[in-house]
């Protein structure tokens, strides 16, 4: 099955706040040991805290099904859902370990990871996971990267669902004005003016200017540049490099012409609704909006793209893209949350989730699977993971402020851009100076 090749590309090795969340930590345990010798409740119910990073009318039933699920095949485990809009869940979590009143199992994006590891806030499933009977099913390079990325190379997530950055595009209004859809960075651009017809309030793309944007900034920065290295081996950032000031410039001279006004302040939300409801052409996400998409348009009148090739001619990608569940070091049932980390990871688990979602499962079991085969969103993710000439470039999720600098210098920088009152090279010059102080405090703590 050609689709088995996505397991070997498809990844490469590689601080808080006062919010107090209360409840978070199951309480009653009496004593039982099992394989992995650890000590959980039996004489009474076990309760298990799990916290959803993405909620929202579209997961959460999601979630609540797969929970409802474990719940009947593990009648002495009650598990408590709570949802976190994605925009605020980092925030709650950092406030939640703050206050050392943890979750037992949580979904978390794979860039959390190294931060939450180094604040000792993880139970490491490396025991766990070795003892799994299901363990060489999982993408072994997903597993090794999300050990790579953490100081004491431990496991502190398996992970549940890979991911791919790409356009998504009204192929109706496409075929419509007989126009093709884009395959190179040039042919976006004009493709963008085009197919904006401002009297009929349309506009040919949306940026996403608000909350989150930055880590779609920064996938298309490297998908046009071709660039593979984050950072130098002499410690310097490639976020400014010239080939990213010329794509900048282009790209954020679009707003307000070709893009919607409200580009400046809109998040995921806003961003998708735009397309979803007519407003625009085209929009850059993952396939992972898929479930939003197929909800609102018709089959046929929508279509998934890879973003274009480097000026050289090759597909970019980042590589870590997925998200995984993880164990809080809190809980006082860590095999019962294992139980429920493996559950939700198995073939059964996966295929549902995923399906439901558009994304790419990490269990091979599924990979067979009809809808995988036939979904065409899904194809294109294949049809970039499996070009040979692929580059996976590695972000520095290692880094402890990572994710603060992408929230913090980065989502208002643009911003800043997109209203005219700092220039793109002075915007790119902030952002790779904070990534290379946060390099070098890294590489101090280290050595």
């Amino acid at each position: 099955m050609r689709y088995q090749k996505i397991l070997g590309t498809l990844m490469t090795s590689a601080l808080a706040i006062s919010l107090v969340l209360s409840g978070c930590s199951s309480k009653e345990t009496t004593e039982v040991k099992d394989s992995g010798g650890k000590t959980d409740s039996s004489d009474q119910k076990v309760t298990l805290t799990f916290w959803d990073e993405n909620a929202g009318p579209q997961r959460t039933p999601i979630w609540e099904e797969l929970i409802s699920r474990f719940e009947a095949k593990n009648p002495d485990i009650d598990v408590e859902y709570v949802g976190l809009p994605k925009d605020s869940a980092k925030q709650k979590l950092d406030a939640a370990i703050a206050a050392d009143d943890m979750p037992d199992v949580a979904s978390l994006q794979t860039s959390w990871l190294p931060e939450f590891s180094l604040r000792e806030a993880l139970l490491p499933l490396d025991d766990y996971y070795s003892q799994w009977n299901e363990k060489d099913k999982i993408n072994k390079s997903a597993i090794e990267f999300n050990k790579d990325i953490v100081l004491d190379n431990k496991l502190y997530g398996i992970p549940y669902t890979q991911n791919l950055d790409i356009l998504w595009y009204r192929a109706d209004w496409f075929k419509e004005a007989s126009i093709s859809p884009p395959e190179s960075w040039d042919e976006f651009f004009t493709a963008i003016k085009s197919m904006t017809d401002k009297d009929n309030n349309r506009y040919g793309f949306t940026i996403r200017g608000g909350a989150g944007g930055s880590f779609q900034l920064q996938r298309m920065l490297y998908a046009y540049s071709g660039i593979e290295d984050y950072i130098t081996e002499d410690g310097k950032s490639t976020i400014n490099d010239p080939k990213h000031v010329k794509f900048l410039e282009e790209y954020l001279s679009l707003y307000k012409e070709y893009t919607p006004k409200s580009d400046i302040t809109n998040g995921y939300k806003e961003m998708i609704a735009g397309f979803d409801t007519g407003a625009v052409a085209m929009v850059h996400h993952n396939i992972g909006s898929y479930g939003e998409h197929s909800e609102s348009l018709e089959e046929g009148q929508y279509a998934a793209l890879p973003l274009p090739k480097s000026e050289d001619g090759k597909y970019v990608a980042e590589g870590g893209n997925t998200i995984g569940i993880s164990v809080f070091k809190t809980t006082e049932n860590p095999d019962a949350a294992w139980e429920l980390v493996s559950f939700l990871n198995s073939a059964e688990s996966q295929s549902y989730w995923n399906e439901q979602v558009g994304q790419i499962p990490t269990n091979s079991d599924v990979l067979n699977e009809e809808w995988v085969q036939n979904s065409q969103h899904i194809e294109t993710a294949f049809k970039v993971y499996e070009d040979p000439n692929l580059v996976l470039y590695k972000p520095a999720f290692y880094l402890p402020d990572y994710r603060s600098i992408l929230d913090n210098v980065v989502d208002p920088g643009t911003q800043s851009v997109m209203s005219g009152k700092t220039t793109v090279q002075e915007f790119l010059d902030e952002w790779a100076k904070a990534i290379e102080d946060s390099q070098k405090k890294y590489e101090e703590h280290v050595n």
